[in-house]
């Protein structure tokens, strides 16, 4: 077959189930994090600077309230327009994003506020800059003291969870995810490309990587998955808020009633023990 028809055959195949949960997650009129932030908590007031290189911003840090508890949020931001999208790196922290984050919740756990993070990115910055000022370090110490804050917190993967770069934000007792959402290793895109040498495989991927809100929760990855209004939550704004906010409310209340020892032994826990596989000797 040569190369045009190969690529005639790729286009003509119909669009999977799977692929459909991936379009719908990056959907151009899909809330991103900031959107969640603005609707859902008042008073939101940012946090700037990693006290250490700069101000990543891709990554936006603050003190705000939800009904009655004071916390701290966090979320990527991947812009609007195009020039603002550049500005934001298309929402894909650099170290210095991850460092300002935990600076951030480093202050939460001292004034005993509750940590709610937003997730919204394909994976953390991998341009030689970011490498050279320590990324893989600055995601490495987020895990570990994420793994030990000592208060209460909640991360919601709200449209791609992409790698480390994700897992970073999310290190939590509830980890809520939206029903179309996708939390991954790796993108269909640059799977197909690995394992076939072309990325026009990636609906085959998407169905073989598990990667669905439903897939990832059956592997213990998620805690929670939050209905979306039919065909998406871009369909329905206010629902789709509407519903998240009220989750977030619910799973906050839980956590804040239980002792904060026993919330940091569970949550280390349950990372030691997401997706194991076991087979019989």
């Amino acid at each position: 077959m040569s190369e045009q028809e190969s690529e005639s055959s790729h286009q003509q195949q119909p669009v999977s189930p799977a692929w459909t949960r991936i379009e719908r997650a990056r959907h151009p009129q899909r809330p991103y994090p900031m959107d969640f932030i603005e609707k859902i908590f008042t008073d939101f007031s940012e946090i700037h600077g990693d006290r250490a290189f700069g101000d990543d911003e891709a990554v936006a840090c603050g003190m705000a309230r939800l009904a009655g508890h004071e916390v701290m949020v966090i979320g990527n931001r991947k812009g609007g327009s195009t020039k603002e999208r550049v500005r934001r790196n298309f929402g894909m922290p650099h170290p210095e994003g991850y460092r300002k984050a935990l600076r951030s919740m480093k202050i939460a756990e001292k004034f005993s506020r509750p940590v709610i993070s937003f997730i919204d990115l394909p994976g953390a910055y991998p341009g030689l800059g970011a490498e050279e000022r320590g990324q893989a370090e600055a995601i490495a110490r987020n895990l570990r003291e994420m793994s030990r804050l000592r208060v209460p917190t909640i991360s919601v993967i709200s449209g791609e969870g992409g790698s480390g770069g994700a897992l970073a934000l999310a290190v939590s007792d509830r980890v809520l995810i939206l029903e179309n959402a996708l939390y991954f290793v790796i993108t269909p895109e640059s799977c197909a490309a690995i394992m076939w040498r072309d990325a026009a495989h990636k609906q085959l991927a998407a169905e073989a990587m598990r990667i669905s809100a439903p897939e990832v929760a059956a592997l213990g990855c998620v805690d929670e998955i939050v209905a979306e209004p039919e065909g998406g939550i871009h369909v329905d704004r206010e629902t789709g808020l509407g519903v998240l906010g009220s989750a977030i409310k619910r799973n906050l209340d839980a956590l804040m009633a239980e002792p904060i020892d026993a919330l940091v032994a569970a949550r280390q826990e349950k990372f030691r023990n997401i997706a194991q596989c076991y087979t019989e000797g």
